[in-house]
């Protein structure tokens, strides 16, 4: 396990100035793009290859992880019969765990990173529901979330407010482990890439 912190952002309609500020704030210093589509239908200065010329600029390391860590994945056997990936089978895959590995190669090489994509909270993102999830349980690692506003949430107090969010808090059938994964399950079917 790395002692280096690793982050999650997401830009949504974030200033790319302001998205600078806060990677300076937090002592980030490189981004994993872990979009499966590397660029935003209004959101222009985060296009990829704009995105990697303004991090060069401001001394960020830059690398495209949305192959091995993206939400859409390429293999038919990731999805359900609603056409909704399942991010349990996505998560076991040779192609996710090198990026996990590609991942763990940047924080032992002294990196601060920070998973990036593009929702706002990361409450609806895969950077929590599945690579923050899959980290934290199978490796052990803590993530940070970098809020809209700046503020830090955890991985764990992201999953707390997932309890909230669906209601699901603990009752005397259910104990707040169950009830985390109750909501989890409740939110990847809300947010889950489906394939239209």
């Amino acid at each position: 396990m790395s002692a280096n912190r690793l982050f999650s952002i997401g830009y949504a309609s974030k200033p790319i100035e302001v998205f600078l500020a806060q990677l300076k704030q937090h002592g980030v210093n490189a981004i994993a793009d872990v979009r499966s589509v590397p660029y935003s239908k209004v959101f222009y200065d985060y296009h990829r290859e704009a995105l990697i010329t303004t991090l060069k600029n401001a001394g960020v390391h830059y690398v495209y992880l949305g192959e091995e860590l993206g939400p859409r994945s390429k293999d038919d056997t990731h999805y359900n019969e609603q056409q909704q990936v399942q991010f349990d089978r996505l998560m076991q895959s040779s192609l996710y765990l090198d990026g996990v590995a590609r991942l763990q190669a940047g924080l032992d090489k002294g990196l601060n990173v920070a998973l990036m994509c593009a929702e706002k909270d990361p409450a609806d993102c895969h950077r929590s529901l599945l690579i923050g999830y899959h980290l934290q349980r199978q490796l052990g690692m803590s993530l940070q979330h970098i809020k809209h506003d700046g503020r830090l949430e955890t991985q764990q107090a992201m999953e707390t407010r997932l309890v909230a969010m669906h209601d699901k808090e603990a009752d005397l059938f259910s104990d707040a482990k169950e009830q985390i994964e109750l909501a989890y399950q409740l939110q990847l079917r809300l947010k889950a890439y489906k394939r239209p």
